[in-house]
């Protein structure tokens, strides 16, 4: 009776959530607080944002649809202890926050690299959020989020791209005004090939401006190259 009654069943069934992906790879952490660590990407489709300097412009659409469960076996899979969920801008697509905890309750350490343009607030306390703000040389600033809607944590890293000295002053000012260096880790990267490494050192050294500077590893090492 009971299988008769299960085959006759007229309750839907439940579809698995999923994410449009745009690419899964293993390669080196090149940001960041895991900078350097082997880490497993997972890039998301998608991003309302268009960043002049932006690097990922084929993540902006396409991409193939994988449930949560598929994802989160490929990153056990690659052996790596470090995740990072990436874009585009992974946080517009809704399903992200599922795959986070998921992702954190298999074990594994997460980041999340997001901008400032979209509220990370609900975003699972367990996942290091690296939150992009747009300088204004990025053509995005408008859209930044005031940070105190974020609700900060001091496991989050706020990374600025430094574009041209314009740059440099605006994000200045915004890290004293609001003291951002006692509230999390704050990172500074030279835009890749736009503003010399050792330029943006020497403005933070002779300011003594208590952020940290950062390159990108992974454009070091390898460039421009995709999946990397």
């Amino acid at each position: 009776m009971q299988g008769q009654a299960a085959a006759t069943s007229s309750a839907p069934i439940a579809v698995a959530a999923r994410l449009k992906v745009t690419e899964t790879f293993y390669s080196l952490q090149g940001e960041a607080d895991a900078v350097g660590w082997p880490t497993f990407f997972i890039r998301l489709t998608g991003c309302p944002l268009r960043c002049q300097y932006c690097d990922t412009a084929y993540a902006f659409e396409g991409g193939e649809w994988r449930s949560l469960e598929v994802i989160v076996e490929e990153a056990l899979a690659s052996g790596a202890r470090h995740v990072c969920v990436t874009g585009g801008e992974p946080l517009a697509q809704k399903g992200c926050l599922a795959l986070l905890v998921r992702l954190c309750d298999a074990g594994l350490q997460v980041s999340l690299e997001t901008s400032g343009a979209i509220d990370a607030s609900a975003v699972d306390p367990r996942v290091v959020r690296v939150i992009d703000i747009k300088t204004p040389g990025s053509g995005e600033s408008q859209r930044n989020l005031d940070l105190d809607t974020q609700g900060l944590r001091s496991s989050d890293l706020l990374k600025f791209v430094i574009c041209d000295r314009g740059d440099y002053e605006w994000s200045r000012e915004l890290v004293r005004s609001q003291r951002l260096d006692t509230r999390c880790q704050v990172l500074l990267s030279p835009s890749y090939l736009q503003l010399p490494a050792a330029q943006l050192a020497d403005w933070i050294l002779a300011d003594r401006l208590p952020v940290r500077f950062q390159v990108q590893l992974h454009k070091v090492l390898w460039g421009d190259a995709p999946g990397r």
